[in-house]
């Protein structure tokens, strides 16, 4: 790749690891190599990881998380030391440049709960080469790290099925 850029995909609508799966999706298919480590997601046979499996070694997804929800005012010290891993990973793939995409799955939750500090977001940001994408998902984006993006996607709730009761679907949601 020329040159990346910075992608940001927040808001509280549903769509913001979607958006980053289809462009990694449509990556792959131009031969590009993706890694996305998602936070705070672990333990749950999401489509997606087997996906990566048959694109392999085209894309690559690193859950770094539990299958159970994180306490925000108290998160459990094994979710901060995920989280500290995800990072470990990340600024690995960007000194290493064998990644053309790096996607940061619910990064903007792991800041917002305490299990990354914000400063070392902003560092990783800064490191990147010239010639890696870097994508952040998830809510609450600070306004920093949209500052440094070169694009910002917010995704607006306006209906949602779970409202209605409906379950995480498999191929869907999960």
């Amino acid at each position: 790749m020329e040159k990346g850029l910075v992608q940001v995909y927040t808001g509280d609508g549903k769509g913001k690891t979607t958006a980053a799966l289809g462009l990694a999706l449509r990556a792959v298919g131009h031969g590009l190599k993706v890694l996305v480590i998602q936070f705070m997601k672990g333990n749950i046979e999401y489509g997606e990881l087997e996906s990566a499996r048959k694109l392999s070694p085209y894309l690559t997804i690193k859950p770094m998380g539990r299958d159970t929800f994180v306490s925000k005012s108290h998160p459990d010290p094994i979710d901060v030391e995920l989280a500290q891993k995800g990072l470990a990973i990340a600024r690995k793939a960007i000194e290493n440049r064998e990644y053309d995409i790096l996607i940061l799955d619910e990064i903007n939750m792991a800041i917002d709960y305490g299990l990354i500090s914000f400063s070392d977001i902003l560092q990783l940001i800064d490191s990147k080469p010239e010639t890696v994408e870097l994508i952040l998902t998830g809510r609450n984006a600070r306004p920093e790290i949209m500052n440094k993006a070169d694009l910002v996607t917010e995704m607006l709730d306006r209906k949602h099925y779970y409202d209605k009761g409906v379950k995480a679907r498999k191929g869907i949601e999960i």
